[in-house]
């Protein structure tokens, strides 16, 4: 999968993740990929209904440890 932009959210607690990502989608073009980087447990759902609100896909979304901490990873795909 081509990542056409990465946004490094790690820190940040519901709502910002989500507005950072809609932001940055606002200035990619259509079927172009945001690698969304997120520490909040919470961007897994936030971003499932980001996806099906505005209708940008979610391709993927990943959970991993990284230096004993979690870590989500979110693929969308601009509408």
């Amino acid at each position: 999968m081509d990542i056409h932009k990465e946004l490094d959210a790690r820190g940040l607690m519901c709502p910002l993740p989500i507005l950072k990502a809609k932001k940055a989608l606002s200035d990619m073009t259509s079927g172009e990929v945001l690698k969304v980087l997120a520490t909040d447990p919470g961007s897994v759902r936030d971003f499932q209904a980001f996806a099906r609100q505005t209708g940008n896909e979610l391709v993927e979304q990943q959970a991993l440890e990284v230096n004993g901490q979690p870590e989500y990873v979110h693929f969308l795909r601009r509408r």
